[in-house]
Parts: C-alpha cells; structure tokens; sequence
C-alpha cells in the first residue's frame, strides 16, 4: 500500500522501456532516497565516471508522495555526481513527483546513452521515447511550454534541463515545473551526458493507502502542527526562506564576500522583509499538498516576472559576492532557472572568482571584455551567470565549480567547498554543529542533510549553544538519519520545523499498514547513511575529504557575535566516528553493517 510496486527502466543506448517489480526487501529502505540509493549501489559500479553511459539516474518517489500527507510532493534524483564523485541524491517539489505516482510507478531508471536527443512521454501505461533534437539547445521555459504542447494535456508535469545540462556544467540542475530544481551535484549534467533532455508524465491513478480512515486523521493532526508552528505556520508562509535572512545576519554567521567575513551590513537591503516592502512579491506558490506554501511568485519592474528567490540563491549571488542588488539578484536567479543551474555553487563560483580577481590571480584580460569580478558589483552577478549557462568566454572555466577553479589556478584554499561542492549559506564558525555536518555530508557541502541551524540557531526541537561542542556528534547523527527518513518517505524538510521523529512514524504506519516503533523508523535513516557512506568510499572518496575549507578552521571571525571562532572540526569528528560505530579512520564497521543489514 501507498506503493505502486513497480517501476520503468528505460534503456536509452537500446531504446527500450520495461516495466519491473520493486525489489522485495524495499522496506529496509523506505523508498525515495533510501530505496533508489540501494538500488543504485546494486546496479552501479561505483567507480563509474559520471558522464559514463553506465552511470544511471534514478527518478524516486517515496510511499507518501501523492499522498494527503503534508508536503506529500517531493521525489528524488540519484545518481553519480560529477561536481563531487559521490553519491548523489537532489531533492525536488513542486507537482511533478506526485505525477510521476499517479501515473503508477514509484520510480524511473534510466540508464546507457542514445544517439540523438530524446525525451520519454509518460501516460499511465502508454510510455514513449521521442525525439528531442528539436528541443535540445532550448531553455527550461521554452522546453517546459513546447512539450506541454506537443504532449495535449496543460496538466501533464514536465522535468528536464536547459543548456547547462547540455553543455555539462559540472553543477547543471534538473528542473521540473520551470522553477522547481533538483539542484545540486550536477545531476542535470548526467542528464545531458546521456542526451536525455526531458520526462513529461501525466497520471490517472491516485495511491491508496492502507487503512485511509487512519491515515487521514493522522494527517488533519500533522497539518495542525504545521499551521500552529512559527516557523511552518507563520515565518515560512509570510516571507519564504528569505525569513532567515536577518536571523542568521544577527546571529553573525551570514557568510560574506567569499567567507571572508560574517556580518553583512546591507542584509536589509536583500532580506525577505525587503521583496515585500519593494512590492516584488506577489503571491505564494505551494508545491503539492503543502500547507506551507514557502515559494514566492515575484515582478520585477523592469517586467521579468519568476519564482524566488529562495535564501540560499539571495545569499549566495547578495552577500557571498558582497551584492545588495536585490533586483540583480532575482535576475540571476532566474537565469538559473531558465538555464538548469544550481543557484549555491553559481553564486558560490562567482564569489571565488572575485576573491581571486581581486587578488590578482585572475587577470583583466581574461574575462574578454566582461565586466570586472569585483565584490559588490551586481551586474557582474548577471552577466556571468550567464555565461555559465551557456559555457561561453570565462564563464566556460567558472562552469567547473570554485574547487576546480581555484585549483587550476593553484589556489584551491579559495573555495569554499566540502568534496569539491560548495558550502551553503552558513557560517560553520557560528555553529559547530553545523560545520561538523557539512564536514560529513555524504554528497559534499550541503545543509539539507542534518539542519543543525534548527537546533543551535532557531531552537528547535531545543535551543542548543552553536559554539559548544559537547553533545554536537550525537545530534548530528539523529539529525542526518532521521532527514534520510523525510527524504525517502516523499516529504520536505520543511516539515521538520513542527514534527518530530514520532509524527513522521505515524503518517509511515498509516499510509503502510506498518507498526515500526520510532526507533525502528530512525534505524532505516541510519541504514541509507551507511549504505550512502560505503558508496562514497568504493568510489574513492576518502575519510580525510570529511573535512571543511582551510579559511574555516584556521581564520578565525574578525567581527560580530562570533568574532575569534573556528571550527572545531579536530575534536568534532572522532566523536562522530565513534557515535556512528565506524572505525577511528571513519570506515562503517563490519558489525554496524551486518546490524544494519546491508551486508
């Protein structure tokens, strides 16, 4: 129940479709992330180069996806990353998963390479291959409007990628709902390696779950939760992410001009405060079945009218670059949209970039007319985003990512990266917790694999001290399994603002007909960590990677709250090997692994 129970392989090289049976034992997993990372592991040689024909992208959905449950529209992309190496897992929302359910499959594998540009058409059992060449070369907006068309059904849900992927931009994005992204690790990249340029699906059958009286009273008290919450019923529904903007500006870990410091002083200038009281913003924009509704619909005055942004994307391209151009910044973004690039590391490179340009080790004459990669200079923001989208002039040596930047350059400590992906919009020497998670993340520098922000920023579940360490190795552990859980069962992070690991148990029961304890629920988390883990270290990515950019643990915070602080990462770490029973070289052991039953 709350299955389909199978799922479509497409063979590109063979251009073949088959439909197969989901494997027995996918309770282990949960589904989603956790059952597509399983499958993968068992499919893929995990020294495979991501741009190979032999690396696959999984397409997951989770048992709750296109469900009632709260925020019950997320699916998963899985697959080899080239920006990093490991395991690569993005989540996305919007309607396009919860389609991709009704049409009666839980996932899609697709996998070798074809000879020319194809999309899959997907109706319910009517499943095609066709031809994309008149596609390829065309912008997510113009490939998402074309296919709609040409499919005859304005209801159908579209996922593909712009030129970026085409052109594999090491951090392309997959897009689903023009402004939906699964965003990092360079998954729209491996789409484009394949000449795979879209899924249009469109669904006829609603999942079932197994006791609905249930379920449905499970679900009226989860969404009261959410509502009542500050967060998820107030602070996210008013003003988006963006809401962080102030709060993490106040609390001195708002990283600034390419980490260089931790206070910005024009926050206000590009807060989510500021897109309303500049009248920007428009309405909001709910993924399915969210009662959230954190997506902003925005109009410029100079007309472009988009989605966003999200505080990660006005960070990044605002005070990682030292803009407080907020309509450049929402330029920028939806450049990304439109082209399929991940938002963080475009932002991210750029701000390397300038810190190099200014130090003198990108020259003028490089950038071929360009505008200067200066620190604070908004149309630098545009006019380069831009050129990474389409690998044009120097945006062509930007589209490699900051690490492999910096690194040609033979300055590698100028990126601000975790296994070469680029850390998000936080500080780690503001928050220990934090930093030890981005240290650890199994698909590089990420923040949505254990929030730490939420328990020694925001408070929740409880108010923990950001710069004690004591503790910090266990919390980081329950956080990072239990987001494995939200991402395999089909929810948004989001959620975990107002429920906790109990209510998560509750809706997985009702929808499944399990009894599973919360203990036994938070067990599978721990399984797709380890299982992600041992992945990640067949692929030759090693320990010593668990680590954070120089500048973090080195130079301390010249000023604001944090002010003297590193991170910790030295005394962090060991304890986090031990609470995750690996060995001291932070290698799973062979008993967690036979407890856990991945061996």
């Amino acid at each position: 129940m709350a299955f389909n129970g199978k799922f479509l392989r497409v063979n590109l090289t063979e251009k073949s479709i088959e439909v197969e049976d989901l494997p027995k034992d996918y309770e282990l997993y949960l589904g989603g992330r956790g059952l597509a990372s399983k499958m993968f592991f068992d499919e893929v040689d995990p020294k495979v180069d991501p741009f190979s024909p032999e690396n696959k992208i999984f397409f997951a959905t989770g048992p709750l996806t296109g469900t009632a449950a709260p925020t019950g529209g997320r699916y998963m992309l899985v697959t080899k990353g080239p920006l990093t190496g490991t395991i690569a897992s993005s989540n996305s929302g919007g309607y396009f998963g919860a389609e991709l359910k009704f049409s009666g499959y839980d996932m899609i594998i697709v996998e070798g390479k074809s000879d020319k540009p194809v999309y899959l058409s997907v109706k319910d059992e009517v499943v095609e291959l066709k031809d994309a060449s008149h596609l390829w070369g065309k912008d997510v907006f113009e490939t998402t409007d074309e296919l709609l068309e040409e499919f005859g059904d304005s209801k159908a849900r579209v996922a593909c990628i712009g030129p970026a992927g085409e052109k594999l931009v090491k951090f392309a994005s997959i897009m689903n709902d023009k402004h939906r992204a699964a965003g990092r690790t360079g998954v729209g990249a491996v789409m484009g390696s394949k000449n795979f340029k879209a899924i249009v699906v469109r669904g006829s059958k609603r999942p079932k779950v197994k006791d609905p009286a249930k379920f449905i009273e499970t679900v009226r008290e989860k969404i009261k939760k959410i509502r009542e919450n500050g967060i998820t019923g107030e602070g996210l529904p008013k003003l988006g992410t963006k809401v962080l903007d102030n709060i993490i500006n106040q609390n001195g870990l708002y990283p600034v001009r390419n980490f260089q410091d931790s206070v910005f002083d024009l926050t206000d200038e590009v807060s989510g405060e500021s897109l309303v009281e500049k009248g920007y913003l428009v309405k909001n924009i709910p993924c399915f079945g969210c009662p959230i509704a954190c997506g902003r619909r925005v109009t410029l005055p100079n007309g472009i009218e988009t989605e966003g942004p999200e505080y990660e994307t006005g960070w990044a391209f605002g005070a990682d670059c030292g803009v407080s151009d907020l309509i450049a910044i929402v330029e920028a973004n939806d450049l990304c949209d439109k082209y399929g690039l991940d938002t963080i590391s475009t932002g991210s490179t750029i701000a390397a970039a300038m810190e190099m340009y200014e130090k003198g080790l990108i020259k003028k004459e490089e950038l071929e007319n360009g505008p200067e990669l200066k620190f604070g200079a908004s149309e630098a923001i545009v006019y380069y985003t831009n050129q990474i989208g389409l690998r044009e002039g120097f945006g062509d040596k930007l589209a490699e990512g900051s690490y492999r930047l910096a690194e040609s350059y033979g300055h590698p400590e100028f990126s601000m990266t975790v296994k070469k992906q680029e850390i998000p919009a936080y500080d780690p020497r503001g928050a220990q917790g934090h930093g030890l998670e981005y240290a650890t993340s199994n698909r590089g520098g990420c923040h949505v694999r254990g929030y730490m922000i939420s328990p020694e920023i925001l408070g929740v579940p409880e108010k923990l001290d950001p710069q004690k360490l004591e503790g910090k190795a266990e919390w980081v552990k329950i956080f990072q399994d239990l987001t494995a859980v939200i991402d395999s069962a089909g929810l948004c992070l989001f959620t975990s603002f107002a429920l906790g690991l109990d209510d998560y148990k509750d809706l997985i029961n009702a929808a499944l007909g399990w009894d599973y304890s919360s203990e036994e629920i938070l067990k599978i988390g721990e399984r797709i960590w380890n299982l992600e883990r041992n992945f990640n270290l067949e692929a030759g990515i090693e320990p010593s990677q668990d680590t954070l950019p120089k500048r973090l643990l080195e130079t301390p915070v010249k000023e604001g709250p944090n002010k003297g602080h590193v991170v910790h990462l030295d005394a962090l770490l060991p304890k986090y090997y031990e609470v995750r029973g690996w060995t001291k070289k932070g290698i799973p052991a062979e008993d967690k692994l036979k407890e856990l039953n991945i061996i």
